[in-house]
């Protein structure tokens, strides 16, 4: 039986007028890229640019345009695929528009190949100021940033406006030549991770959750130590809790408690909501609570302390 087709999904995100529909143009007129696949392109922002088919290096792109949020669907982009060949997916996002609703509309065997943000360097700290929610959106999956019209700019802010969300994207720079200048800030975490006892700052805990997360590997068998607050779970019995802050990753509405399981050798007596100073170590391993493998604290010392002046952990 023949293998079901897959559709490999070039995803462009950024605001209106920030060089996305440029920048596709582009790569559509590129024939180590379009070289006569038939590709669909899905535009859900229609600018003052416009596209020029004519200039497209091969003939094979169709496109579709979705002027509405509830006009993009599972079953419209199913249909499609059903009853036309297709080899690539290129998107073209509205800003305004939350990513997981074009989620939610991806037909099981279309996957995201690629995703890049686009952004005017002059206008995307402004954006940020006045709709973070929507930057923060756009960012966080982001494997690529790519900055324009930023000959300007303080690109030390644009850098930590990415880090703040990401420390995995790439940032680049669009130079007036249209050649790419890859960001060459360092970016050193704020705790030492090579220490005997990696001391966590009550500022840093939010960017040590992310950095644990996103590389897990590499924390397992180190010993932590950090002010959280305590939680308890019954599934958890009498000799575990669960230890954290509340961290906002974008907007208060985003709020979460970020916490993580933590074992004791003896019953402990610790209430939810207690603050504490722990010192455990890291292991990676399966748990209920996480569902799969992840970070498990081991107690070597627990101590009760007051409530940090921010309880609230965040990015900056």
């Amino acid at each position: 039986m023949a293998n079901k087709p897959q559709y490999p999904v070039y995803l462009f995100t950024g605001f209106l007028e920030s060089g996305k529909t440029k920048m596709i143009q582009e790569i559509l007129e590129d024939p180590d890229f379009n070289d006569g696949c038939k590709i669909l392109l899905i535009v859900c922002e229609e600018g003052v640019e416009e596209y020029d088919p004519t200039r497209f290096y091969g003939q094979n792109v169709k496109q579709m345009v979705i002027e509405r949020p509830e006009d993009l669907t599972l079953e419209l982009l199913y249909d499609y695929t059903a009853h036309h060949v297709v080899d690539r997916v290129m998107i073209e996002y509205n800003g305004m528009w939350q990513i997981d609703k074009l989620f939610e509309a991806l037909p099981e065997d279309w996957y995201v190949f690629q995703q890049l943000l686009i952004a005017d360097a002059s206008t995307i700290l402004q954006y940020n100021a006045n709709m973070r929610s929507l930057v923060f959106d756009k960012l966080q999956g982001a494997e690529t940033v790519i900055f324009n019209r930023g000959e300007n700019a303080d690109k030390e802010a644009l850098h930590k406006l990415v880090r703040g969300v990401s420390r995995r994207a790439t940032i680049a720079y669009e130079t007036p030549e249209g050649e790419l200048e890859y960001d060459e800030i360092e970016d050193p975490l704020p705790f030492d991770v090579n220490a005997p006892v990696v001391t966590i700052a009550d500022e840093d805990y939010a960017l040590f959750y992310r950095d644990l997360a996103d590389e897990m590997p590499n924390w397992g068998g180190k010993t932590v130590k950090f002010r959280g607050m305590v939680a308890r779970d019954r599934q958890l019995g009498k000799k575990a809790i669960v230890v954290g802050r509340h961290v906002m990753t974008c907007c208060a509405d985003d709020i979460a408690f970020s916490g993580l399981v933590c074992n004791f050798e003896k019953d402990t007596a610790l209430k939810t909501g207690e603050w504490v100073m722990i010192t455990a170590k890291i292991r990676i391993e399966e748990h209920l609570l996480y569902g799969s493998a992840g970070p498990v604290l081991y107690a070597t010392d627990v101590a009760s302390t007051s409530e940090p002046k921010q309880p609230v952990a965040t990015f900056y």
